[in-house]
Parts: C-alpha cells; structure tokens; sequence
C-alpha cells in the first residue's frame, strides 16, 4: 500500500511539473508551413547552378511563332508576358505548356511551346475551372484567418466542383467548442471583408511541385492533411504533390490556380452549411461567388446568381444566357457564370436581351 501511494505520489508531481502541451498558434502553423515551403524553393532552385537557355515558342493572338529566350528553371511564364506587354501581363490567367495546363509563376525547365490564357479566350473553360479552384482556396485561406488563435479551424479539401454547380465551395472543420456556432450576417460581411483584403493585395499563387516527405513535414500538424498527401501523391503519375502559396497560406489544389488574388473581382461568402458529423468532426461548406475583373454582370444577373449561391450546391445545373450592359454577348460568361435560366421569369429574360 505504502509503495502504491508513493507511486501515485510520484506520478501526480511529475504531471504537475511537466509542461503543458500547447497548440501551435495559426499564425506560427502557417510560418511553419511558409517555411519549408521557402526552403524546398531554395533547394530546387540551387539545382541550376549556371544559367542555361532555353527556347519558347509563343502562341496566341499577334504572337505565333514569336520565340523568347528564357533562363531554364528560373524563367516562368508570368516572366514571358513581361517581356510582351502589360495587357497580357494582367490579363493572363493561366498558361498552356506544350498543351499541357501550367501555373504562370510555376518555372520552365525545357524549351516549349507556351499559350496564355485569357477569360475572354474563345475557349475559356480551362481558365475559368482554375479561377473557381482559387476563388474556393482564397475562400479556405480567410476562414483560417477568421477565428481567435484559441480556436483550430482544420481545412478539409476543396470540392472539386464546375463552374456551372453556381458556387465553389470550401468544407472545414472547427473548434468543437463552437460546434453550436452558426454565422450572422456581421460573421458573413466579415469574411467577404477578408477576401476583398488579400483580393486588393494581388499576391502571387506561388506553385511548387514536391516529393510526399517534403509535402507531409509542410502539413505536420495536420493529420487530416497529410492523409490528403498521402492520396493524391498516390494518384500522381510521378508520385509528387503540387503546393501552392498565398502571402504565408500553404495549401494543396486539385488542379492549377491563377496567377494572382488580384484576378478577382465582385467576390462574395454566400453561405456556411452544416454538412453533418464526420471523421474530425462536426464538417461544414462554406460557399460563395465570384466574377473575374475582365467579367461584369448586371446587378439583376448578379443578385440572382446569389441567391442561387446560397443553397448547398448539389448536381442540378442549370444554363443561361445574357448580355453584358455594352451590350457584348461573351461566351465565356455562360461558363463563369452560374446557368439560372429556369429561375429567371420571362420579363426578366426579356430585359436582359435572351429573347
């Protein structure tokens, strides 16, 4: 009995004197993160020691056959419409690589056919999946930036969803103490205020491509993300995953991002849904709209398309078909923008020129 309670003894005065085990704050998990980043930025980058030149043949628009001379493995795209002009420098969203889709700030590392991508191209389906891809990524970067430092927010993954579901979409997971939480209209404004923030500081969507190690030291606090490694390094043909950079926000895409935060437009956090209890808890979706600055919608378009983004997007899609106020039928509008043709009644079709 004796040794009993000196052992419980020993035991309670150990715990009391050991540290508590703190959770890493959000804004030093995404220095963390940040940092790898940067160091494995590094290292790739020491990999071209001499400057050796490569040759890009560019295509598009005034540009065919226009070849460049560029710095393999430094040289990027967005470096390649630097050397055009400052048209393309805003306007491009997106590159085309001997046919192949390709971040702009993602380097060369071969001589190459390249095409930029617009959001007025006559095909702008490609830029237009990659725009809602990084409307949702921005939408996930504000919510981890939303909440007290006391209170985890765990990014689940972004849906990858058409443009024509009418919302992209995030799904988290907070703190179980706020597990009663529910967003007022003050949280909603709060969070569209976030994204306008990060939207006026046009940073940069930095992409790397890295090995499972180097991606899971990245998201070390995070088991449910390194889960998501661990699968899409699977589904790799190389087995390499692609990170991508906001400011200090490091995240995993299913697909390429724009080029730029600045690429947004009218952006706006429509609604938060409870999407039932799961693996880390209580999962939620956070969905919202967003048009690209070279894009305008009448505000009649742009109030109904909202309306549509609040509802938890399922597999119903619908078609329509407008005119901008010039007066300028763009076909790259009935892909951005969400089909509400069967929600619109016959007046408001008729104003906005469909008849």
């Amino acid at each position: 009995y004796a040794c009993l309670v000196s052992c419980l003894f020993l035991f309670a005065f150990w715990f009391a004197s050991s540290p508590a085990v703190v959770r890493p704050s959000s804004g030093g998990v995404h220095g963390q993160r940040s940092a790898v980043f940067s160091r494995e930025q590094a290292r790739q980058r020491a990999l071209y020691p001499r400057t050796e030149k490569i040759e890009v043949v560019l295509h598009g628009p005034g540009l065919h056959g226009t070849l460049l001379i560029m710095n393999k493995g430094v040289s990027t795209p967005h470096s390649c419409a630097r050397h055009l002009t400052e048209w393309h420098v805003k306007s491009s969203a997106l590159a085309l690589v001997d046919g192949e889709p390709w971040p702009l700030h993602k380097p060369l590392i071969q001589s190459c056919s390249l095409s930029l991508l617009s959001f007025k191209d006559k095909d702008p389906s490609l830029v237009n999946q990659a725009y809602w891809r990084s409307c949702a990524a921005l939408l996930g970067q504000v919510l981890e930036d939303a909440f007290k430092d006391e209170y985890s927010v765990e990014l689940l993954g972004i849906p990858e969803l058409p443009v024509t579901s009418g919302a992209f979409c995030c799904d988290f997971v907070l703190d179980p103490q706020l597990d009663s939480w529910n967003p007022s209209e003050e949280s909603m404004c709060s969070l569209i205020r976030g994204a306008q923030q990060l939207i006026h500081q046009d940073l940069p969507w930095e992409s790397l491509e890295v090995t499972p190690s180097v991606a899971l030291e990245v998201f070390s606090h995070s088991r449910c993300k390194q889960e998501e490694v661990e699968e899409k390094a699977a589904k790799s043909n190389n087995g390499t995953v692609v990170l991508y950079r906001c400011g200090d926000h490091v995240l995993l895409s299913g697909g390429p991002l724009v080029a730029r935060t600045g690429l947004c437009s009218q952006y706006e956090v429509t609604a938060i849904h409870r999407l039932g209890e799961g693996a880390w808890g209580l999962h939620r979706r956070a969905q919202g709209l967003s048009l690209p600055f070279q894009l305008e919608a009448h505000h009649t378009v742009w109030r109904k398309l909202r309306s549509r983004a609040t509802k938890l997007v399922s597999e119903d899609f619908y078609w329509l078909h407008f005119k901008f106020l010039k007066g300028q039928c763009v076909e790259s509008c009935i892909q951005i923008l969400t089909p509400l043709f069967s929600c619109l009644s016959s007046p408001t079709k008729k104003r906005l020129g469909y008849y």
